[in-house]
């Protein structure tokens, strides 16, 4: 039996039976409806409304789940969106349920729904989280508001609740041509993710237009129209500039 507390139902986008990209292994990849910010590179708009999507239980997401679970041995299940933690209570029920089988559990997230007074809520996620792909927008609090119209200090105080819970992350970055790209801020974001000690792995991904016809489908305008995919080797250099500021703060820690 669940508790009370937990919603019996959640709003899922759709899912994804054979993620390769989404955590460790072959996953099977739940997108979660709704999305309180709007990153200039979004590519998933249809996602952002909160009551859209399809209502399905824990029990209809974990049977699909079983269907293709002998290809999930090194994998599991992850949650991304959208933004999952806007439905942290379906989430927790979820994940709750999937530890039970010992399935593996990764929740992608930007921590953007993060606030410390409902910490008792988040702790009852992280006992049933076994890693965070953390997306990390910009460096500096300015730009970040620029990028995703929202403040960057809830992505932060997750994270240090993420580090304090003792819960594995791998911080994932996009490089946009002309935005995230200057050495000065590649620099500056290593050294701003090189003191979190549960910080396990780092993903630089390049800007990509996949999500552009998306938009036109829904009547909406791209904002970052007329801007050209970042070549991979670029992502490789942006790569090795955080790298580095991780470098240098994990020095001076030492």
């Amino acid at each position: 039996m669940m508790p009370e507390e937990y919603s019996p139902k959640g709003h899922i986008h759709s899912t994804e039976s054979f993620g390769t990209v989404d955590g460790p292994g072959v996953r099977f990849v739940v997108f979660f409806q709704g999305c309180p910010m709007r990153c200039l590179y979004c590519h998933n708009p249809d996602t952002w409304t909160p009551d859209g999507g399809t209502e399905m239980t824990v029990d209809e997401i974990l049977k699909e789940y079983r269907r293709n679970e002998v290809f999930y041995r090194s994998g599991g299940i992850t949650a991304t969106g959208g933004e999952p933690l806007m439905q942290i209570q379906f989430l927790t029920a979820l994940f709750t349920e999937a530890k039970k089988d010992g399935i593996h559990t990764c929740l992608d997230t930007s921590g953007i729904m993060y606030r410390p007074e409902k910490q008792e809520e988040y702790d009852r996620l992280f006992q049933a989280l076994d890693l965070v792909l953390l997306d990390f927008k910009h460096s500096t609090e300015e730009e970040h508001k620029k990028l995703t119209a929202r403040s960057q200090s809830h992505i932060l105080e997750f994270a240090r609740a993420l580090e304090k819970a003792g819960i594995p992350m791998i911080v994932r970055h996009v490089v946009v041509p002309g935005i995230t790209d200057t050495p000065e801020h590649l620099l500056r974001l290593g050294r701003l993710i090189g003191g979190f000690r549960n910080l396990k792995g780092l993903e630089v991904l390049p800007y990509h237009t996949m999500g552009e016809v998306k938009y036109k489908k829904l009547g909406m305008e791209y904002p970052l129209a007329g801007l050209e995919n970042l070549p991979p080797e670029k992502a490789k250099e942006a790569r090795n500039i955080i790298l580095e500021g991780i470098r240098q703060i994990r020095t001076k820690i030492k």
